[in-house]
């Protein structure tokens, strides 16, 4: 008898152990409903007459206490909410609706903290803008969270909540055709100790030259006037192409209202206002002459022999002479570009003296590319 009791504890404990086992795994699923899940990509996968919302497998923790949310397209309405949720939040309402729970709404830019009615917390949000969630280390000892908010890496405000006994997740809402984002669940926040501006990881770093065009990860977006031939945006890459890292990708997102995209390669002290290919030192695919802008390009830089041309300028109206021949190595190299895995033009052109730099130019409103400098193959 004392054997059967024995047993019969054994079977229990092992069936308890199982049970545990069961519910962790459950824990430890991310939960989305009306939301398409793409790797790290989420998009709205509704008929915009109810709310989507994904929240993540696991929530912040004193070690992992930030994520961030970057919107790749704001869709029809941009109804886009990031903010934190309880374990067994009821995925057809924002977050931030429900009690126990708090957001940031994009589109209003209002601060939603439990309640359906919102208060204006900060400035709206827009494609290749960046909210960050986050709850302060210390809140996790004492039982109430100090929730803080940012936008491209400023903290916007904070709000103190009720620590949930589950803890609070990561969540993002959406609620209308074409809504998309980037969510980055290990995102890092830390205080730089110069300026006190909170730092988090952009891919910024990659670029040695922004101007008129804004990062969000690989995704750059034209932010520039767009009215003139002298408003153009230009993102050239930190470091040139090498024989070790010849080539760089680039796929069109939005055409924007004209296509005025263009991908190549030029010098360093490229001027900011002109499109690569069109100064010296420099060549480049313009995508609006093409006859479908839309569709993937790619730009590869080999040395070897060709012929043809697409963008190419070795001739600069504010500089001749033999000042600017000393600006060149003797080494030439051939430049060539595809489209869709085609070649579809080459030239052999001069390389300037530091290289050659992964350049991109944009010059009319909505336009957004993601750019790859360093894929995998090619």
């Amino acid at each position: 008898m004392e054997d059967f009791n024995l047993h019969y504890r054994f079977l229990n404990w092992r069936r308890r152990i199982r049970e545990i086992r069961e519910v962790r795994a459950v824990r430890h699923q991310e939960r989305y409903k009306r939301i398409l899940v793409d790797g790290d990509i989420l998009s709205y996968h509704g008929n915009s007459d109810e709310v989507g919302c994904y929240m993540a497998p696991r929530p912040l923790t004193k070690e992992n206490n930030y994520f961030e949310v970057c919107i790749v397209d704001t869709g029809v309405r941009g109804t886009i909410a990031v903010g934190l949720v309880p374990q067994y939040y009821k995925l057809d309402h924002q977050p931030g609706w429900l009690p126990h729970s708090v957001a940031y709404h994009a589109d209003d830019g209002k601060l939603f903290n439990g309640n359906g009615v919102g208060q204006q917390f900060g400035p709206k949000c827009f494609a290749g803008d960046r909210i960050g969630c986050g709850v302060q280390a210390e809140s996790f000892d004492r039982g109430m969270a100090t929730v803080f908010f940012t936008r491209n890496g400023k903290e916007v405000g904070s709000v103190v909540m009720a620590m949930s006994p589950d803890g609070l997740f990561p969540a993002v809402g959406m609620h209308s055709l074409g809504e998309e984002v980037r969510i980055d669940l290990q995102a890092e926040w830390g205080l730089d100790e110069d300026d006190s501006v909170m730092m988090v990881d952009s891919h910024e770093d990659e670029w040695g030259r922004l101007h008129d065009v804004k990062v969000c990860g690989t995704l750059l977006e034209y932010v520039g006037k767009g009215k003139s031939i002298m408003d153009v945006g230009l993102a050239q890459a930190r470091h040139p192409l090498s024989t070790r890292s010849h080539y760089f990708e680039v796929e069109i997102v939005d055409p924007g209202e004209k296509c005025y995209i263009a991908l190549g390669l030029a010098r360093k002290d490229y001027p900011k206002n002109r499109h690569p290919g069109w100064s010296r030192g420099s060549v480049a695919y313009h995508a609006a002459d093409s006859d479908d802008c839309i569709d993937a390009a790619e730009v590869k830089y080999k040395q070897r022999r060709v012929r043809n041309i697409m963008y190419f300028n070795d001739e600069d109206e504010e500089d001749e002479g033999e000042d600017m021949e000393q600006e060149y190595d003797r080494k030439k190299v051939t430049v060539f570009f595809t489209r869709n895995g085609k070649i579809i033009g080459r030239k052999e052109a001069p390389v300037p003296s530091g290289g050659f730099y992964p350049t991109i130019g944009m010059l009319s409103n909505g336009e957004k590319v993601k750019v790859d400098l360093h894929p995998l193959s090619g």
